[in-house]
């Protein structure tokens, strides 16, 4: 990993989010989405549950989390993403969609898409709430593009 995602002091400012701008996010994220018709969501935990949730209910589609970090009692020990709760069988065969609240570098969203396509999903996509320039170019669906400090209503 040649830049460290979580080096804050490189952030362009502070946005803060509210609860209002993470609904209308995820509202323009379900329309976005609405084409791909996915039967499944996986929301990346911990805060990718938050989004992906909100879309599921929004497209009325099953959920099933998962979840990986480079953390561990929030502080960042691994250089790579380790899984704590994996994909399930489920996906084999469906349209997936995975969610997670940011994508910084892609890594993340790469090692989940890898691994539900081994497991055999017809498709998958994923969408993000927020992209820092750096990733934008990996999820298929972008709420919001920032190099910004984003600070959630969580």
């Amino acid at each position: 990993m040649s830049e460290n995602p979580y080096d804050y002091e490189n952030r362009t400012g502070i946005r803060l989010i509210s609860w209002q701008d993470f609904h209308g996010l995820c509202k323009g994220l379900t329309r976005a989405i609405a084409s791909y018709e996915p039967e499944i969501v996986l929301p990346v935990g911990r805060a990718g549950h938050y989004p992906g949730t909100l879309i599921a209910q929004m497209m009325q589609v099953e959920l099933y989390p998962i979840r990986l970090s480079r953390r561990v009692k929030d502080i960042v020990v691994y250089q790579r993403p380790q899984w704590i709760i994996e994909p399930t069988p489920v996906v084999q065969g469906r349209r997936v969609l995975v969610v997670d609240e940011i994508c910084s570098t892609g890594e993340t969203i790469a090692m989940v898409t890898e691994k539900i396509e081994a497991l055999g999903a017809d498709a998958v996509r994923s969408a993000v709430l927020y992209a820092h320039t750096k990733g934008v170019s990996v999820p298929d669906y972008v709420g919001l593009i920032s190099d910004a400090l984003l600070m959630n209503p969580w």
